[in-house]
Parts: C-alpha cells; sequence; structure tokens
C-alpha cells in the first residue's frame, strides 16, 4: 500500500506523445471519452482534463484545442438545422415542459463530443432558451444492451422527463476475421430491451423515444486500423436484426437504419465506416427531431 501511494503522489514526470494526423486525433476523442468512461469510478469525476488528453496520448493543448473545435462545430451543425423554417417548427412542437429533463441513454454514437444529443441540446437552447430544458447524456463507447441494464439505475435516478434510447450497435459486433456470434445474441437484446422499457416504466415517469442502430460500411470497418487493432468487426445482417428487434420493442421507433440506408452515404461516416462526422450527427438529430415531433 505505501509503494502504490508513493506512485500515487509522485511528481509527474515529463511525457513525450507520438504525433497524430487531424485525422485521427478526431477519431480517438469521438471513439474513447475518458471523461465518460471512467465517470463511474470513485474519482473518476474529479480527473482532470490534463489527465484525459494523457490517458488519450495527447498533449493538453492539443486535446483541448481539437475538443473546443468539435463544440463549435456542434453549435453550427445545430444553427444550421434551425435555419429551415420545418425543423425550427418541429423543434417547437417537441412535447417538453418548461424545466424538461430529457436523457439521451446510448454508446459511442451519443456519448461523443458532438453527438446527435449534443447537436439537439444546441438546438434547444438556441429555439427555446425561456423554457430551461436540459439534455443530460448517459453514454459510454462500446457499451451493449447488458451495460445499459447496469447503467440504466443512474439514469432512473434523475426522474427525467423523456428518455431517448439509442442502443444496440455493439450487441451486433462480432470479433476476428471468421466470427461464429455476436457480442450479444439477438435474444438476449431482445430480453435486455423489454426489461429496460419495463424499468423505465415501472420505476419513472419518463415517456421513451426508441431509435434504431444505424448500419455501417463493413468494408471501412474491417480496414480500419484502429478498430482492427482490437478486432472489431460489423455485419449489416446483424446490425439489421437489432433494428428489427427496437422496432419490436416500439412500434412507434425512430427507424435511422432504414432512413439512412445501408451503408450510410460516405459523408456522413468516418474513415472508420462506424462513427459518424459531424454531418452525419447533424442528420441524425434530425431524424430525432423529425420523429419525436410526431410523437403521439
Amino acid at each position: 500500500m505505501q509503494i502504490e501511494q508513493r506512485e500515487l503522489t509522485r511528481p509527474a514526470e515529463r511525457r513525450t506523445f507520438e504525433p497524430m494526423s487531424n485525422e485521427q486525433i478526431r477519431w480517438l476523442l469521438k471513439v474513447l471519452q475518458p471523461a465518460r468512461t471512467l465517470a463511474s469510478l470513485p474519482g473518476g469525476a474529479l480527473l482532470s482534463e490534463e489527465t484525459h488528453a494523457a490517458l488519450l496520448g495527447l498533449p493538453h493543448e492539443v486535446y483541448a484545442a481539437e475538443l473546443g473545435r468539435m463544440r463549435a462545430e456542434a453549435r453550427e451543425a445545430a444553427s444550421e438545422l434551425l435555419a429551415d423554417p420545418d425543423v425550427a417548427s418541429r423543434v417547437d412542437r417537441l412535447p417538453l415542459r418548461t424545466g424538461a429533463t430529457v436523457v439521451a441513454f446510448g454508446d459511442s454514437l451519443t456519448s461523443e463530443p458532438q453527438s446527435w444529443a449534443v447537436i439537439l441540446s444546441e438546438v434547444l437552447a438556441m429555439r427555446r432558451p425561456a423554457d430551461g430544458i436540459s439534455v443530460v447524456v448517459r453514454a459510454v463507447g462500446g457499451d451493449t444492451t447488458t451495460h445499459a441494464l447496469i447503467r440504466v439505475g443512474e439514469v432512473i435516478g434523475l426522474q427525467p422527463d423523456w428518455i431517448l434510447f439509442l442502443l444496440g450497435t455493439n450487441d451486433a459486433r462480432t470479433q476476428g476475421p471468421h466470427p461464429t456470434k455476436t457480442l450479444v445474441h439477438p435474444e438476449e437484446t431482445a430480453r435486455n430491451l423489454a426489461e429496460l422499457r419495463q424499468r423505465v416504466s415501472r420505476e419513472t415517469k419518463a415517456r421513451a423515444v426508441w431509435i434504431t442502430p444505424p448500419a455501417v460500411d463493413e468494408t471501412q470497418v474491417a480496414g480500419h486500423p484502429g478498430l482492427g487493432r482490437f478486432g472489431v468487426r460489423f455485419r449489416n445482417e446483424d446490425v439489421a436484426r437489432v433494428a428489427h428487434i427496437v422496432r419490436d420493442v416500439d412500434g412507434e421507433a425512430i427507424d435511422v437504419f432504414s432512413a439512412l440506408g445501408t451503408p450510410p452515404p460516405a459523408e456522413l461516416l468516418l474513415g472508420d465506416g462506424l462513427h459518424f462526422t459531424v454531418a452525419g450527427q447533424k442528420r441524425l438529430a434530425l431524424e430525432v427531431i423529425q420523429g419525436w415531433s410526431d410523437a403521439r
């Protein structure tokens, strides 16, 4: 124990960082978010931005600058959405009371710094500032619906008015070049989603919006060095199966799998074929706004 204490309190050493391209830096910030991944650990919320940068192998000034750019792009995307009168009208019609709390619950598609949920938050702040609506992101990269069963307790504890679920992409994930199974069997995915729905309905007064996972570009996923390092693979037939399960959970689910195509257009995807550019996240936000504003 004494050795561990000395290690923790040892003065910081000078670190050297391997240079990365802007594309690599942006991918790291979109896919790996130490602030969200470590938040559940004791003291995780106290970790500094400098620590988050070091965990990604980035100098703090590079990390902070890129994070700032990404957040600015999210605000710009929100402004562009609201420039469309139809979108602005739909935002006005979203069934949200004054002071409402909305939780966006999911994986890396939701947790990244310019995700559809972040853009949605900016849209509401710009269009309905007097309503004081808060969008809380509770999402961790790599999570499956099984992980969601563990984490849903913290969402329930917030007693939100609405919960927006975008889960299941990682259930469809496979490992290695010749996989024989997905990380989560489809029958288990269905049971997990049914359990999530039941817990939310019994333990909160929140209404839920269910969003299907989008398709991927299988070739890009398989060829990406970052994902390839961990043996990550996806097949759209597996993602489609999960999307079908989500639609079965709620017949009014927002079906981005069908809306965005298989695979989604290249300009919506990062080079890994799995995660979204800011244009892709903006499109996801649009689909959510359109589907949610039509909710009965």
